[in-house]
């Protein structure tokens, strides 16, 4: 018994170097792209390079928002992520639950569906979705980078779960009681689902953040681009200031990390959650 102790304790220890390891090659990009966003771009371009700024250099940042709408750019990500995120999660969570608790008619051919459009990627409906939004005169307004990003198959299958491991005698125990359909959805179901309506939230707000693609053919002016695009069309100005497009990266980076460091307990609890039966 004691050897095989000695074993497992070798074992974790390799394993968390190994991890440690891997964790340091993960974080040396992150870990270039802000102490670059302190260089000039001689110092940016120089061979061999500096690992930290010998003068750190702010000019990037604030020509960054001075001469660029960045902070209009973070308010719309935020507001377009933000939105997003909640009111998906939002019809993720009763769809799954009407898929999971509820029983009517083509139950099991409509989930089948909605679990088929999984695999349909975006791109081959974006030319009948962009024909619509320009049918409601949506192009270049909040509704147009929101709506269309609302109903997804993916959290309705990941929400699924969850409520389908609630026993179905709580419901019955709240019908009895004198509960209504909604009165158990909002104040019986959603607390318990609660892991999993975070970690769908975060990779909501993460995905629509980072979204490029829809956005840039929604947003048209200036005013109305998100900092993915904006930072983008810095790539795209001829502009020799590489530090300014490495500023932009940054900025564009760093709320994903505080993002993902306030909810990380829930994200773990949701992704982890059912991996372990007692």
């Amino acid at each position: 018994m004691f050897a095989k102790l000695k074993r497992m304790e070798k074992f974790d220890l390799v394993t968390n170097i190994i991890v440690f390891f891997l964790a340091l090659c993960f974080l040396l990009p992150l870990f270039w792209l802000l102490t670059n966003t302190f260089k000039t771009s001689p110092e940016i371009y120089k061979m061999p390079p500096d690992i930290l700024p010998k003068n750190w250099f702010t000019g990037n940042l604030s020509e960054l928002f001075q001469g660029q709408p960045a902070f209009q750019w973070i308010w719309n990500s935020f507001v377009v992520s933000f939105l997003t995120s909640l009111f998906s999660v939002l019809i993720s969570a009763l769809a799954a639950y009407g898929f999971a608790k509820l029983h009517f008619k083509g139950r099991t051919v409509l989930f089948v569906l909605v679990i088929a459009s999984i695999m349909v990627p975006k791109e081959t409906f974006i030319v009948p979705l962009f024909d619509v939004i320009i049918g409601l005169n949506w192009i270049d307004t909040y509704q147009s980078m929101i709506v269309p990003n609302l109903a997804t198959g993916f959290g309705t299958f990941m929400l699924y779960s969850f409520f389908k491991d609630i026993p179905e005698s709580l419901r019955e125990s709240a019908k009895l009681d004198g509960a209504n359909e909604w009165t158990i959805f909002s104040k019986l179901m959603l607390p318990i689902v609660k892991p999993g309506i975070g970690a769908l939230f975060i990779l909501n707000f993460v995905t629509a953040w980072n979204d490029y693609l829809w956005q840039l053919l929604m947003a048209r002016s200036k005013e109305m681009k998100t900092l993915t695009i904006g930072v983008a069309s810095l790539q795209q100005d001829i502009n020799p200031n590489i530090g300014l497009r490495v500023a932009g990266a940054a900025i564009a980076a760093l709320p994903m990390l505080i993002i993902f460091i306030l909810f990380q307990r829930y994200f773990t609890k949701g992704a982890t959650a059912g991996a372990v039966k007692e």
